[in-house]
Order: C-alpha cells, then sequence, then structure tokens
C-alpha cells in the first residue's frame, strides 16, 4: 500500500501542473485584448487631448503630434512625474498655435487623472476627448475616465514594450489596478 502513494503523489502533482498551465493559458489568452491589443478608436476632431501620465515619455510626443495635426484646439498633459521634471518643458512650457495646460494629478493615479478630466469636462463643456495612454493601460483607462467622463472618449495607444517580462507585468499590474477600480464607486 505505501508503495503506491508515490505514484499518486506524482499523479496528483502532474494533474496539478496540467490545471495550473491551463488556467495561466486561459489568463493570458483571456488579457491578449485587454492588455497586448486593446480596443483603440478611430480619430476625428475632438474638444481635447488628454494624455495620461508615466514615464514613457513617447505619449507625450503622440498628443502634441495629434494636436499639432489640428484634431483639438487643447492639449492636457498629466504630469504625473511632476511639474518640475526638466523632460516636461517641452510640452508645458512650449509655444504652441494651441493651447497647453499640464496638471498634477491628485492623487496620482489614474483615478486623480480621471477627476481632473471631470473638472476641466465641465468647466469647458467637452464632449469628445481623445486620450492617450500605453498600450496595456488603455482598457482600464476607458473604464476608469468613462466612470467620471460621460462624454465620447477616443483612445489612443502609445507602444510599449513587448519583451514577456514587461507584458508579464502588466497583467499582473493592469489587472490589480482592474480590481481597485471596481472596488471604487463613483468618479
Amino acid at each position: 500500500m505505501y508503495a503506491r502513494l508515490p505514484g499518486r503523489r506524482k499523479h496528483r502533482l502532474a494533474l496539478l501542473s496540467v490545471g495550473l498551465l491551463a488556467f495561466l493559458a486561459t489568463v493570458v489568452v483571456a488579457g491578449l485584448p485587454v492588455y497586448v491589443y486593446p480596443q483603440v478608436d478611430p480619430l476625428r476632431p475632438a474638444d481635447a487631448i488628454v494624455v495620461l501620465g508615466g514615464t514613457a515619455y513617447e505619449r507625450f510626443d503622440i498628443g502634441l503630434d495629434l494636436a499639432e495635426r489640428g484634431f483639438a484646439p487643447e492639449l492636457v498633459i498629466s504630469a504625473s512625474t511632476g511639474l518640475d521634471d526638466p523632460w516636461m518643458a517641452k510640452y508645458c512650457d512650449g509655444a504652441f498655435p494651441f493651447r497647453v495646460a499640464c496638471f498634477e494629478p491628485d492623487p496620482w493615479t489614474t483615478r486623480g487623472e480621471a477627476q481632473e478630466i471631470r473638472r476641466r469636462a465641465e468647466a469647458e463643456n467637452w464632449r469628445h476627448i481623445i486620450v492617450v495612454t500605453f498600450t496595456p493601460h488603455v482598457s482600464r483607462a476607458r473604464y476608469i475616465v468613462g466612470k467620471c467622463f460621460d462624454g465620447e472618449l477616443t483612445m489612443v495607444a502609445s507602444p510599449s514594450r513587448s519583451d514577456l517580462a514587461f507584458q508579464a507585468w502588466m497583467y499582473l499590474r493592469q489587472s490589480a489596478g482592474y480590481l481597485k477600480a471596481a472596488t471604487e464607486f463613483g468618479c
């Protein structure tokens, strides 16, 4: 009887391993349209372009390009790295043929950014905004900003890293962010 126990343990371990691999494969496949290939929208003129903050500065260049191409008369940038960040001066202190406004979100989260969007939208009567963020954040940003902004959202994805370590981290980070956002009521 004792001789058969190790075989049963091996069988259970094999079943557990197969189950874990199946679960992980399901999570990866389910996350592809959310984190890797999120829904982005066709561009059309809007009331403002809002670039959500972060340290991948390419997204700010995308917002600037969209404003230069005339998609909106105002570019609003979340300087989540701080208004004293020297890299932000290119955007916040530059002279452009359109309005540029930079702000520090309070709190320094996507929710803080969405709350600032709501304040500005109410003050300036925005009905449609273009929101630029990095690819793995697009879906969660749409959800959070949509809780605060009743108008139309056009989401634009800034490219991001595609290596396995980064993608795995984004699955975890963005999923945790979704859970947190789902527990927060209102804007």
